[in-house]
């Protein structure tokens, strides 16, 4: 039986090139999905789950995200802040800035631009079992049809896994438990680092496990993926 995870990160440092205007004076975390901030969405599902501590990192007009959230408490959690500097740090490069906050223990982390109603529990409950990470994969959208990785029929993710083995080609979901040993490799560092190199090389070392989610989940990087949302869930 594995410690229930109680911890969560959300990565939400991300400029938002491709849904400016409106992030040129909103973080990207904060735009609204059904007339609530997309990471408020997130927090609460988490909050749900049984997490305690969010750490939330954060760049671009990132004193806007603290003002809105505050410490946590009318959700029943504690918020901790990691501020990085202007143009963030990357996905890896943020993860390991906030690695004190996030301690030593597996954690959960989740893209602060995604859309999902996947209840969270199970993953709180997942051990990794030897495995650095593992990954909830979805369908490709049509905007990534060709996909990120391969998922066996075991539970394990490749980035290829050739013609031979049967594997389902799926999308990584933004959505992962994650454990400090990813990035042991390249401890101490410091400055950006994306985390998709760190996964593919612990794939090779066959250290990353993964799922199938069949849920809704969205990916809202442009505007009009955002509005095609809102659309759909006025609907």
């Amino acid at each position: 039986m594995t410690d229930q995870i109680k911890k969560a990160m959300i990565l939400a440092a991300g400029r938002g090139e491709r849904m400016r205007p409106l992030t040129d004076h909103l973080p990207k975390p904060l735009v609204e999905v059904q007339n609530k901030p997309l990471i408020v969405h997130h927090i609460e599902r988490l909050a749900a789950a049984g997490v305690e501590e969010i750490i939330i990192n954060h760049a671009h007009l990132g004193h806007l995200i603290e003002r809105r959230l505050g410490d946590g408490h009318q959700w029943g959690v504690k918020i901790h802040y990691s501020a990085e500097v202007s143009g963030g740090l990357e996905t890896a490069g943020g993860i390991i800035q906030a690695l004190p906050l996030l301690g030593k223990q597996s954690f959960l982390l989740i893209n602060g631009d995604v859309w999902t109603d996947i209840d969270f529990s199970h993953l709180l409950a997942h051990s990794l079992a030897g495995y650095w990470a593992h990954l909830v994969l979805v369908d490709n959208p049509s905007h990534h049809a060709e996909g990120d990785f391969d998922l066996l029929d075991n539970g394990e993710v490749l980035e290829s896994a050739g013609q031979t083995a049967a594997a389902s080609r799926l999308t990584y979901s933004g959505i992962a438990v994650i454990s400090p040993a990813l990035f042991g490799a390249v401890l101490p560092f410091e400055g950006r680092l994306a985390l998709g190199p760190l996964l593919r090389e612990a794939m090779r070392g066959e250290q990353v496990s993964g799922e199938y989610f069949q849920g809704e989940w969205a990916d809202i990087g442009t505007l009009a993926r955002w509005q095609s949302l809102q659309d759909k869930l006025s609907d």
